[in-house]
Formats: structure tokens, sequence, C-alpha cells
């Protein structure tokens, strides 16, 4: 049985949130912090060995103060970020476990991922060495600039990546050994540049990542929602 670590990154300035007291990770969404929702199905799981996450050093004492609780309870190891995302990552690197087969890498923000979608990317980067979610762009695409369509984009192909993002481990690190200060948006971009063939598992568009106090709206509504279901 293939043994996965997870990186939760929750070390970002959440700019877009609006006015909050808390980065968003952090905000309480129907009870629990957006943070712990996002990690509840990957704690639980069979296939977990480690679960880290990756907190700001300006956020790291009041985190492990305030969470203490729950850290405890999931086992759950806090990793000080860096200037960006991929700084941050590569610092949960440092200190996955020997016999870890695959990393995955899930957003803080992303709460209303379920173990069943967790299942499939597990299974298809088993399968293929890299995996991510992501749901096909259904909408008209426009590119502008200066409040002005520049041009109509075809949505033929276009899809949007989520999280998590799953690799096998030796090819994460390489990823990321080969950055050369190349700020990625997500995992699976520093694994195509190494040429690498990353698989795409469709999965529901209601697994939304919070950037903003609109989007915080719409997770308290589907959360309702999947857990009807």
């Amino acid at each position: 049985m293939a043994k996965f670590a997870v990186i939760l990154a929750a070390a970002g300035r959440s700019s877009r949130f609006g006015d909050s007291l808390r980065k968003k990770p952090f905000v309480d969404l129907k009870g629990k912090a957006v943070w712990l929702r996002s990690i509840e199905p990957f704690a639980a799981h069979p296939d977990v060995e480690q679960v880290i996450i990756v907190v700001s050093p300006d956020d790291l004492e009041w985190f492990k103060e305030t969470f203490r609780t729950e850290l405890t309870s999931f086992d759950v190891q806090v990793v000080a970020g860096g200037a960006e995302r991929a700084d941050s990552v590569q610092n949960a690197l440092m200190v996955i476990k020997p016999e870890i087969d695959f990393v995955a890498v899930h957003d803080a923000a992303r709460p209303l991922i379920t173990k069943d979608w967790v299942d499939k990317v597990f299974k298809a980067a088993e399968q293929t060495g890299a995996a991510i979610p992501a749901s096909p762009i259904r909408g008209t695409i426009k590119r502008v600039v200066n409040d002005s369509i520049t041009e109509t984009v075809p949505r033929e192909g276009l899809w949007e990546a989520q999280t998590p993002q799953v690799f096998r481990k030796e090819l994460l690190i390489e990823a990321y050994a080969k950055r050369d200060g190349f700020i990625a948006t997500d995992e699976a971009q520093l694994v195509e540049r190494l040429g690498s063939a990353v698989s795409v598992v469709e999965c529901s568009a209601m697994n939304m990542k919070i950037t903003t106090q609109d989007d915080l709206r719409i997770a308290e509504a589907l959360l309702d929602l999947l857990t009807k279901n």
C-alpha cells in the first residue's frame, strides 16, 4: 500500500479576502476553521502517514497556541512558510518522512474537498506518478486590458486546476530542486517544466478555493449541500 504525505498550504497573505481580522484559512466556516475542514478528509484517510501545515512566520506562534488541541488530535506538523507559495511548500518538503511514496499539496482555503475526490486523485497519481483534480471551463472567456475586451479565448481544452495535487515524492522534490527561483502558480506547473506528464482527474467545481468574502458565503451554502448528500 502506497504511503501519502499531505502538505496544507496556509502561509499566503489573503490580500484579496477583504476586511477581516484573520486570514482566510483561519476564519470560521460553520463552526470550524476553514483549514480544519480542508484537512479532515486527509487526516482520516488510511493511506495518509504524515500531515503538514505551512503557516506564515508572522502567524506561527498564534496558530500553534490557538489550535493546539486540533493539531494534537490530527497529528499535524507545523512548518514556517516562505515568501512565496513555492518557498513554503519547499520548506515542507524538507521534513517529509523517508518512507513516504507520494506527496499531496492542498490549499488550506479549499475546505469542501471530500474523501471521494481525494481517493480519485490518489488512485490516479499511483497509476501515473502525477495527478491533479480539475474542472472544465464552461463559460465564455474574455481577455481584458484596461477594462476592454481584446480577445475571446476559445474554451476548448481549458480546465481550471484544483488541489490536492499529488505526485510521486521524488518527482516533486526534483521539480522544486530545479525551479531556480521560478514563481509557479501550482505544483503541476513545476512538474510540467521537467517535461513530465501530469494527469487530470475531473472533479466537481464545488471543490472551490475561498479567495474573497463572497467565496466564503458560497462555501457556507455548498457545505450545507454536501452535508445533506
